[in-house]
């Protein structure tokens, strides 16, 4: 595996994060399981990097390589050379030190509220409550206000990418114009696929007794998916892959290359809604799905779309967002008992251009909200209402009323082509702000990391 590859391998790994694309390197229980838990299980922790005044230490870039390494196990993908992994989480480490800095230093801050609900959505990912979550934590060997502040230092992250890079990213019409007629003449773009996938786990040094039985599991779920029965049902009953409960096994469509070989190995010779044999892994067995095939780049032909409705509150100094979280807490608490309407409420007290119509957004395909908004809502239901969520703009309540699989209009590919080009133009973007953010810090580097 090269440096680029791994490089992708890091960024998929990490985009598994709770809170959607502002949290990128989040820990998830597994690595939790694999990181040490006291010192006599490690050599005495020592400095590796100072970047400007803080230090990076080598019990940081353990942990930071364990996670990783967990979570490309799950994933399939196979293990770098440990020294090349750890010259390369070692330089995103100090990138990451370099750009809270900065955010920091520009008065950016996160409130407890926006945590506790990156928090929540962790939890909610995992399959638990936040409770839950927490006892588990500490017998995992992870302190639970250090993670706290590993999901607040992302949230950091994201905001400063927010502020700083996403303003200089504008898309003409002479840009999709000019893409969609690249598109239109491309006959070997590269593939883009979308994985239903269901991992049947093995535990660490399990028995023989046990791997024959996870495979037994795989091997009566292959049956039952190859018999018809519907996969992504099969994944939220069955599946031990993180969020699969809520995603119903869904990887999301993506470039072939950002999948592991093992997994494209799998599914190569598949058409359209095949189904894999059973394939192992260090993480245990999978069971894969083509649910979507097509060439990249160009947007699909049809799209899911939501129909949801919210009301906002908008925060300042007459009203925090503790507060406001109450406030939508009781009214969702009513909506449900039956005591109020949701549609009456949000004419009456939501902050937002929507209020006339009853909150009422409309259909909105994928990318049309900030990240924090669009997770709540492709994890909800029809007719489910999401707990008090905050964005840039307030807190929301928001509820699904309906979703469905509709095809693209003539503008909605262009909307969908431009969301295409601006995702790619933000990548590049980044890479070059966080290349500059990095050449400005001062970097010592010490004794390298173990």
């Amino acid at each position: 595996m090269n440096a680029r590859a791994l490089l992708l391998a890091l960024a998929a790994a990490a985009a598994a994060a709770p809170a959607g694309a502002q949290l990128r390197a989040t820990p998830d229980l597994g690595s939790v399981r694999s990181a040490p838990s006291s010192s006599a299980q490690r050599p005495a922790d020592y400095i590796v990097a100072v970047v400007n005044s803080e230090p990076i230490t080598n019990n940081e870039v353990r942990t930071r390589m364990l996670r990783f390494e967990r979570q490309l196990v799950q994933q399939g993908a196979a293990l770098p050379p440990r020294g090349e992994l750890a010259r390369l989480v070692l330089d995103r480490l100090i990138s990451e030190k370099a750009q809270l800095q900065l955010a920091r230093e520009g008065g950016i801050r996160v409130s407890d509220a926006m945590v506790d609900q990156a928090e929540q959505n962790f939890a909610r990912q995992n399959d638990m409550s936040v409770a839950e979550l927490r006892r588990r934590l500490p017998g995992e060997g992870i302190d639970v206000a250090s993670f706290r502040e590993d999901l607040r230092n992302q949230l950091l992250l994201g905001r400063l990418r927010e502020r700083e890079v996403e303003q200089r990213v504008k898309i003409t019409e002479l840009d999709v114009e000019q893409f969609l007629r690249e598109q239109a003449a491309s006959t070997d773009g590269p593939v883009e696929l979308n994985l239903g996938h269901i991992l049947v786990a093995v535990p660490e040094n399990a028995s023989e007794q046990q791997v024959r039985e996870s495979r037994a599991k795989a091997d009566k779920l292959l049956e039952r998916a190859r018999a018809g029965e519907d996969f992504a049902r099969l994944a939220r009953e069955s599946s031990d892959a993180p969020g699969a409960a809520q995603s119903g096994g869904l990887m999301g469509l993506r470039s072939a290359d950002r999948y592991p070989t093992l997994f494209l190995e799998a599914v190569q010779s598949l058409p359209q809604g095949g189904v894999s044999n059973v394939v192992r892994s260090g993480a245990g067995f999978h069971l894969l799905k083509v649910v979507d095939r097509r060439k990249g780049g160009m947007p699909g032909m049809t799209v899911t779309q939501n129909h949801a409705r919210h009301i906002l509150l908008r925060t300042g100094p007459q009203l925090s967002e503790a507060a406001a979280r109450d406030r939508l807490a009781e009214m969702k608490r009513r909506i449900q008992s039956g005591q109020a309407d949701f549609a009456q409420l949000a004419r009456e007290f939501s902050q937002d251009a929507s209020a006339q119509r009853g909150g009422d957004l409309g259909w909105s395909s994928p990318g049309m909200f900030v990240p924090e908004f669009e997770d709540a809502i492709n994890a909800l239901s029809p007719g489910q209402i999401a707990d008090p969520l905050v964005s840039r703009f307030g807190v929301h309540l928001v509820q699904l009323i309906e979703r469905r699989v509709a095809p693209l209009t003539q503008r909605e590919q262009r909307d969908a082509a431009r969301n295409l080009l601006r995702e790619k133009k933000l990548d590049e973007a980044y890479e070059r702000w966080a290349q500059d953010v990095r050449g400005r810090a001062f970097v010592d580097l010490r004794e390298p990391p173990q």
